[in-house]
Formats: C-alpha cells, sequence, structure tokens
C-alpha cells in the first residue's frame, strides 16, 4: 500500500520545486556535523527533495533509496548528482562504517513495527564511529489507514510506536540520543532524533 500510495501521490506530496520548509534547520546542523564529501544515506529520500538536492548540492556524497518507482524515477531526474536506489528499505545491505550519516525522515512509520527496531540496528552498524543518525518517528502509538490522502487517488499506511519506545529502540542499538523535539503536524506530530555512536569513556 505505501509503494502503490507514493507511486500515485507523489506530485501530491512534494512538489519539484519545493522548498526546504521545515527541513532547512535540520539539513543546515547536518550539514555542520559531516565532514567534507561526507557519505549520506537517505532513507526514504522521495523525489529527492529537499534532503538529497541540498547534502548533493553541498558536496555530499548521497545514496537515496525508496520503495516507490515513481519517486525513484523523479529524483534521478531532480537530483542528478546522487544515486537513488528503489528498494524496501527493510532489506538493505551495506557494509559496516559505510556512511557518515543516516537520514530517515517520515519513512520508519511507513515500515511493519517488527521491521522497525530491526533496521534501527543495521543503520547503527553502517554509521561510521564518527557519524549521525537524523530520523523522525511516530510521537504517539498508532497504525491505521486514510483514505484519499492529501486528497490524493490512493490511501496510505502507518504503523508506529510512541517516542519513548523509538528512544529505547535507538539506544538499544549503541547509539547514544543527543537531542530530541517534538515537530507538530496537525493534532498531533512526530519526534525528532539525533544520535550517534557511544563514545567510549575517556
Amino acid at each position: 500500500m505505501v509503494r502503490r500510495g507514493y507511486d500515485a501521490l507523489s506530485y501530491h506530496y512534494r512538489s519539484d520545486d519545493a522548498g526546504d520548509d521545515g527541513y532547512a534547520l535540520w539539513l543546515t546542523d547536518l550539514k555542520a556535523r559531516l565532514p567534507a564529501s561526507g557519505s549520506v544515506l537517505d532513507i526514504g529520500c522521495g523525489c529527492g527533495v529537499p534532503v538529497a538536492r541540498s547534502l548533493a548540492g553541498a558536496g555530499h556524497d548521497v545514496t537515496g533509496v525508496d520503495i516507490s518507482e515513481v519517486q525513484i524515477e523523479r529524483a534521478r531526474r531532480l537530483v542528478p548528482g546522487a544515486r537513488f536506489l528503489q528498494a524496501d528499505a527493510t532489506q538493505l545491505d551495506f557494509p559496516p562504517g559505510s556512511f557518515d550519516a543516516v537520514v530517515c525522515l517520515y519513512a520508519l512509520i511507513h515500515m511493519p513495527l517488527d521491521e522497525q527496531p530491526r533496521l534501527l540496528h543495521r543503520i547503527a552498524g553502517w554509521l561510521r564511529p564518527s557519524g549521525w543518525l537524523l530520523a523522525t518517528t511516530g510521537q504517539d502509538a498508532w497504525t491505521g489507514t486514510q483514505d484519499q490522502w492529501l486528497q490524493g487517488p490512493a490511501p496510505m499506511w502507518w504503523s508506529q510506536v510512541d517516542a519513548a519506545t523509538y528512544r529505547s529502540w535507538i539506544t538499544e542499538t549503541g547509539l547514544e540520543v543527543t537531542a530530541q523535539e517534538f515537530v507538530p503536524e496537525g493534532d498531533s506530530g512526530h519526534a525528532l532524533f539525533w544520535a550517534r555512536p557511544t563514545l567510549p569513556e575517556p
């Protein structure tokens, strides 16, 4: 349902010329934490706008992954300076220490609940010792669908636990949560996490 939904709703979700909108501060903070020409994995990259576009434009090596064929086709056109893979994120496999950052914004909550902690564990392994995870999760536990999402022609599906559980899942991977904030949306919202590999004791 998620793949079919984003295939049908890609342009409802974000136009080709969309700005950075609420992502601007997060992207500024991320770029300040990355080394020059850093390697970044963007999970749920959508059409490549704004995350991959912003990071590739700043000279970073970006790999974007999305389950939607339409989103990936658009991303390859809109951000030719990055590489994009159409894939189920829960099936991804990269060598340990592949990335300086993994970004997962508004994507984890579209995956089956039992797959989410497993993916977070794999993400922790893909990060370099100085790497960063930037992720949004659910704020409150909920699983369900919405018909004609975004006033478009297709339904959409979500499945999420509460923010405290996501924080536990992240720390159980060996990552340290350095910041958590609430991102409002409509009557509810999302949790935003910054996390990094736990630094050794001095």
